[in-house]
């Protein structure tokens, strides 16, 4: 998977987190709410990871040099 991609991806999975932010305050929910509640804390995790293990962003790799 190139770099592009990976970006595109993770911008992809963060603009969902606007969606479970306004599934968890609807009283319409019941127990799924606690699912809701679980995937937010998964989400910010992962993403907390990802700034981690990339802190300036995903870097193309250089080419290989002969």
């Amino acid at each position: 998977m190139d770099a592009q991609s990976l970006q595109e991806r993770i911008a992809k999975v963060e603009s969902k987190r606007e969606l479970l932010l306004k599934f968890q305050v609807d009283p319409n929910l019941s127990t799924l709410s606690l699912d809701v509640d679980q995937a937010l804390i998964e989400m910010d995790d992962l993403m907390a990871e990802f700034r981690q293990t990339f802190p300036n962003g995903i870097v193309e790799p250089l080419a290989d040099q002969e």
